[in-house]
């Protein structure tokens, strides 16, 4: 005679379904105490239920299966409060991104209709120092901010004197085909010799569509569309890297909300 709970009651008693319970069987999370092997009955002990309470609330927290099993099968507290921070700390980051998401949306239903103020700009070539690669698009970011620090400190280092803001070249692959060249440059005056990543690099001039982007680079793709857009409809744009010039960049402010970014758009004027 079995004196555990029935599949039922311990459903009932720990709020999982017997569908669900089940599952956490098959998948090895969380078997019962006993199984019948003549009906095949299904008996959890009282021990379990608790257990199951913590299943419950990691599951809650959309832990993955092998994770509240790792939890579970954790030989001491360190361990155990380890891997539920690790996962908390997850969590704050998807919290974090979708709170930028959802101020960006706002952010974008409140726009004005007009969209930027857009004026064309001829920019002659410039002798610069730079760091170039050819980076994937999801690396871009990371990639972009160890760069701009590198001249930062490279600059101030050999007391460089700056002829213009930094700047930023783009491969239209960045984009289409998520690869592509990336340059990032301070121009300088003067010869500089080639240290490390850093090398003399002349950036060439052109004929641009330009447009201020106030704070977070994570709007700035509305700019971007207000520039294609422009090109588009007046039939001006051409091929060509996109280019940022960087007014206020993450070194010279303390929030994102303060960062001020020209955007070009390489356009064909002819009387430029």
């Amino acid at each position: 005679m079995h004196t555990g709970m029935t599949v039922g009651e311990f459903s009932r008693a720990t709020h999982l379904s017997v569908k669900t319970l089940r599952h956490y069987h098959d998948v090895g999370l969380l078997a019962p105490a006993d199984v019948d092997q003549g009906t095949g009955y299904r008996y959890y002990s009282v021990d379990q239920v608790p257990t199951a309470q913590v299943i419950v609330r990691l599951r809650d927290l959309d832990m993955p299966v092998a994770d509240v099993k790792a939890v579970l099968a954790a030989k001491d507290v360190g361990t155990r409060n380890e891997l539920i921070a690790a996962h908390l700390a997850r969590l704050e980051d998807r919290l974090a991104q979708a709170q930028s998401a959802v101020e960006s949306l706002r952010d974008l239903l409140a726009r004005p209709a007009h969209g930027s103020h857009i004026e064309y700009r001829t920019v002659r070539e410039q002798v610069a120092i730079g760091i170039r690669e050819v980076v994937d698009r999801q690396d871009l970011a990371g990639w972009w901010q160890g760069a701009l620090g590198e001249l930062h400190g490279f600059t101030t280092a050999r007391r460089l004197r700056a002829t213009g803001p930094m700047g930023g070249l783009f491969a239209t692959g960045l984009v289409e085909d998520e690869r592509g060249e990336a340059l990032v440059f301070v121009p300088v005056d003067g010869e500089v010799r080639p240290v490390g990543r850093i090398d003399a690099v002349v950036v060439p001039g052109a004929e641009l569509a330009v447009a201020v982007h106030r704070g977070t680079l994570q709007t700035i793709d509305l700019t971007y569309g207000d520039l294609g857009t422009h090109a588009a409809r007046h039939e001006i744009g051409v091929d060509g890297p996109l280019r940022e010039f960087y007014l206020r960049s993450p070194l010279d402010v303390t929030g994102e909300d303060e960062l001020v970014t020209e955007v070009g758009w390489p356009i064909f004027r002819a009387n430029g």
